[in-house]
């Protein structure tokens, strides 16, 4: 690492560390620090960033715990029917049958309209930006020229995502008797590196934990009407009134994203990091 760069991440660490001792300590915090543990909620079965207690999300779940002095405790938990039914079960409220809230969840869109319908979180510290690609085969699909490219190839989906909304509703439905539905990302992937389908569409941290930049499988843009072409944000939430929680999160993530910890979390899954 250049010796700038080694020192602008630890004038950031410092900061921290200050931010740690100087701030104000809400009732929250300071209950939360003399537990000794931070709650983290992440999202189950949702690899490559949290499934079995492993994957991206875990790992910074458990850097942002040390970084705050804390031990890490992980509260996986299954997506609900909306994002604001999992902010309020893992956030603000906690879900009735009695797990949660967490101290900080994480994956949340970074996105005004999901801000303005949850007034009691906070939404901040975007650390990743997610995109759609198609992934191929290159020996069935030598070539890629839009989605016209599409026509009379398998390709498959995941139930109830992005992917498969943009694919099923496109054109009229004119791809839709040759899409083939999964349960998951990663068993359509699985599917294509078996030669059962031509490609898949995908979020582009799936495909790359799957594989890892593998010329026989090479991604392409997509482009679709009701597709944002820039991606999504994700970033964390907190309950609106731990704003002190919030500046220590923050400042935690900027270091990372300083220092390349964040870089090589991602890394460590085969996912190139892709910052706001």
């Amino acid at each position: 690492m250049p010796r700038n760069r080694s020192r602008a991440a630890a004038l950031l660490a410092a900061g921290v560390a200050l931010l740690c001792a100087a701030a104000p300590a809400s009732a929250d915090w300071d209950k939360i620090r003399q537990s000794g543990n931070l709650k983290v909620a992440v999202y189950d079965q949702f690899a490559p960033f949290s499934d079995r207690s492993s994957g991206i999300d875990v790992d910074l779940a458990q850097a942002l715990a040390k970084k705050l002095g804390l031990k890490l405790s992980l509260l996986p938990f299954p997506a609900g029917e909306t994002l604001s039914d999992d902010l309020r079960n893992m956030v603000w409220k906690g879900h009735y049958l009695g797990y949660g809230p967490a101290d900080v969840m994480l994956h949340v869109p970074v996105e005004p309209l999901l801000m303005n319908e949850n007034g009691k979180v906070s939404i901040f510290a975007p650390y990743h930006v997610e995109t759609v690609r198609l992934v191929r085969s290159a020996r069935s699909m030598p070539s890629y020229d839009g989605i016209d490219s599409l026509s009379g190839k398998t390709i498959g989906v995941e139930k109830v995502s992005i992917a498969g909304m943009v694919l099923l509703g496109e054109g009229n439905g004119r791809f839709r008797d040759h899409v083939r539905i999964f349960g998951t990302a990663d068993e359509a992937l699985q599917a294509l590196k078996a030669g059962k389908l031509d490609a898949v569409l995908a979020n582009r941290s799936e495909i790359e934990a799957v594989f890892r930049d593998d010329p026989a499988f090479p991604l392409n843009e997509v482009s679709f009407q009701r597709l944002p072409r820039a991606g999504w944000a994700v970033g964390m939430a907190v309950r609106k009134e731990d704003q002190d929680m919030a500046k220590l999160l923050q400042s935690a993530i900027n270091d990372m994203k300083a220092s390349g910890e964040l870089q090589a979390i991602f890394a460590r899954h085969g996912v190139h990091e892709q910052l706001p």
